[in-house]
């Protein structure tokens, strides 16, 4: 569980070929990695890795193809920044909202402008994903937690203020550019209770 705070921005050093799937080498930057253990799960760009090995200066972690398909992962290079956050634990501040880590689908940027101090930015998301956006809800874009401004069928748009545009990678959006989206799982979990109860079969207690 994560909380869609991005801790620091981390750089891919190599992608290691490993059986049909790939090895992600991370430097994670300015990430404290003192409380992380090999097998801590932490966030990359939105999506939940397990930590294979620590290596001094970041960390490795399997992703499948299934990952590499599904998510922005399969798109990344040498170089490429990540937003990294480890797993909230006990007592931790929740600072954002609830996340899973497990990315829900690929949306894509359709526009982006300036707004007063801020930066607007309106991605599409795929049709079985827009019912789930509400304005004022929550939303994870590239594992960071936002605050979804309007709803357009199936688009949406976000306010990124300077920090969140210095601290994270979505300061270098452009247009057309792809991200992991994430809902928010409460809305998930009411969706469901809502078919259930609107199904006569549904056994009740």
């Amino acid at each position: 569980m994560f909380t869609g705070i991005v801790q620091a921005i981390g750089r891919i050093r190599d992608l290691e070929p490993v059986g049909g799937d790939v090895r992600l080498v991370i430097d994670t930057g300015a990430l404290d990695l003192g409380r992380v253990a090999i097998g801590d799960s932490i966030s990359v760009s939105g999506a939940c890795l397990t930590v294979v090995t620590l290596t001094g200066t970041g960390f490795t972690a399997d992703v499948s193809r299934e990952t590499l398909a599904l998510t922005t992962l399969g798109s990344l290079g040498k170089d490429s920044p990540v937003n990294l956050e480890p797993a909230l634990r006990a007592g931790d501040a929740l600072g954002g909202h609830y996340v899973t880590g497990h990315v829900d689908g690929l949306g894509r940027v359709v526009s982006t402008r300036d707004d007063a101090r801020s930066w607007r930015v309106v991605i599409e998301v795929p049709a079985g994903l827009a019912r789930y956006l509400a304005p004022k809800g929550s939303v994870t874009v590239e594992g960071v937690s936002l605050t979804v401004n309007e709803v357009d069928a199936r688009t949406f748009g976000v306010n990124l203020i300077p920090h969140t545009r210095t601290v994270t990678t979505l300061g270098g959006l452009v247009k057309g550019a792809a991200v992991n989206l994430e809902i928010d799982v409460i809305a998930r979990y009411v969706d469901r209770l809502m078919k259930a109860s609107s199904d006569p079969g549904t056994p009740t207690a």
